[in-house]
């Protein structure tokens, strides 16, 4: 009978959909034994309704909440806690990765009969986990931003800003970002114009490709010295070629000499695109003013920054991230130091004068050719950068270095993670014996790769090196008011 009692009170709970604190008084008069005993007793198809309703829930808007502050939660769902709570939270979500990571190797470490070597710690965790080191800037610490084109909350199509909602849920809204934390104020002012812009235009924004339009997003970088480099993104649909020449002296005119002359535009790119996302080979960054790049230092050196070149958004925080990493490596001058996905070469060329040779590899053409400008404007002649996919390139550098050096590789890839090809190059390397893996998102794709480095040989899989062992463990924080971290992690075998 309690149990019917609780069902008929839970049902008509959930009706009130939004309403969480109803749920919680339905709760509030059963013991805690009697909420596990009926707990106990759902089943999964009760279990996955539930999941269901509590989406439904996640759909609606709170009215009560200002179009800001829910914009503040999505982009930067920390902002309101002071920065020292931000921390302790991130440090918890970092024991979460490695305690997950521990449960798969210690299942590996079974089944293999203890071929995978694990260093258990009192909290469950596979390795040591430091505290989590603080970013130097909490506030406007980005140096790249980039605003989408969409309707705002009343209507107006032309809106830039970041969105609110799904395109999944069709619940898209798009909200200016003039309040957000993590964003300089540069940044905001160049968004602020574009949207004065193109209000000025009699063309559409493209807000679905299929519905015509060619206003789309917006690009802001700039450096420590404010220099500034805007990149606009623009559907050509079928308008003919003068046409587009007239579009881009429109962009050009309003920039340098109209409105949009107060932000100072170091560099002004234009880009015709009509997919998602497109390279430079795809479809060319066409400089209509000002200079090529824009140019940033970091720990004493130089370097160049092209329009779609990876550089960490958080420019003092990276200073901190590349120490962080060399002192995990321990380098010495017999060092041969591969840096897979290099970006522009800065952790690399950081530790170049500290090591014998430096090999890059990153799948960006224009961010190779920044990497070997930096490399060469810096004074560094120990450093080979190469442009392609990770998982082609390495296996053919790595059969061609002597047997006798020392190899240390660094990994800073994308969400995505590591191709499972490079795991495995890597893997039946004998001769690399230590590993630095900074990921973005380690609770993602690349906890396989982790996985993966620490798995025993697998002759299905072909990977016949012996397995790395996780030793250290250590968050930074890039992101500062954001729930992300970068997670620094040392392997060695």
């Amino acid at each position: 009978p309690l149990v019917m009692a609780l069902s008929s009170c839970l049902r008509l709970a959930c009706q009130n959909v939004g309403q969480h604190l109803k749920i919680r008084r339905v709760f509030s008069c059963v013991t805690s034994d009697e909420v596990c005993s009926l707990a106990a007793k759902k089943n999964d198809h009760d279990k996955r309704s539930w999941k269901k309703q509590t989406r439904k829930v996640s759909n609606h808007w709170d009215l009560d909440v200002s179009w800001e502050e829910r914009l503040s939660d999505v982009v930067t769902p920390l902002w309101r806690l002071g920065y020292e709570e931000q921390l302790k939270i991130k440090f918890v979500e970092q024991k979460k990765v490695l305690q997950k990571l521990a449960s798969q190797l210690n299942q590996l470490k079974e089944i293999s009969k203890d071929q995978v070597e694990i260093t258990q710690t009192p909290e469950e965790l596979c390795c040591p986990l430091h505290p989590v080191v603080p970013s130097p800037i909490i506030n406007g610490y980005r140096n790249k931003s980039t605003y989408s084109l969409n309707k705002g909350p009343d209507g107006d199509p032309k809106t830039v800003g970041h969105y609110v909602g799904s395109c999944r849920k069709r619940n898209i809204v798009c909200v200016r970002s003039h309040h957000l934390l993590d964003m300089p104020e540069k940044h905001k002012q160049v968004a602020q114009c574009y949207e004065e812009m193109i209000n000025q235009s009699p063309l559409d924004s493209c807000l679905l490709f299929h519905d015509g339009g060619h206003w789309r997003e917006i690009t802001v970088r700039t450096n420590r010295g404010d220099h500034t480099m805007a990149i606009i993104t623009f559907h050509p649909q079928k308008l003919s070629q003068e046409e587009l020449c007239a579009q881009k002296e429109f962009v050009k005119d309003f920039f340098t000499r109209g409105p949009g002359a107060e932000c100072n535009l170091t560099s002004l790119y234009f880009q015709e695109s009509s997919m998602t996302r497109c390279t430079n080979e795809q479809s060319p960054f066409q400089l209509l003013y000002g200079e090529p790049h824009i140019f940033e230092e970091i720990l004493g050196l130089k370097f160049r920054i092209s329009p779609d070149a990876f550089f960490q958004v958080n420019t003092a925080g990276a200073e901190i991230l590349y120490r962080t990493v060399a002192e995990l490596i321990q380098v010495d001058g017999n060092m041969v130091l591969f840096d897979i996905c290099c970006g522009t070469g800065a952790v690399g060329l950081s530790m170049a004068h500290q090591v014998s040779r430096v090999l890059g590899i990153e799948l960006v053409k224009h961010a190779i050719e920044d990497a070997k400008w930096n490399a060469s404007f810096n004074g560094i002649s120990n450093c080979q950068f190469y442009s392609g996919k990770a998982e082609e390139l390495l296996p053919q550098l790595l059969s061609s270095l002597e047997e006798e050096c020392s190899l240390t590789a660094v990994v800073n890839p994308a969400r995505a993670g590591l191709h499972y090809r490079v795991v495995r190059a890597i893997r039946n390397c004998k001769l690399i014996k230590t590993l630095v893996y900074i990921s973005c998102k380690p609770e993602g794709e690349a906890m396989r790769n982790f996985v993966e480095l620490c798995c025993p040989p697998n002759t299905q899989k072909k990977i016949a090196g012996e397995p790395f062992a996780l030793m250290q463990a250590i968050p930074v924080d890039m992101f500062p008011h954001t729930s992300h971290c970068e997670l620094v992690l040392l392997f060695r075998r």
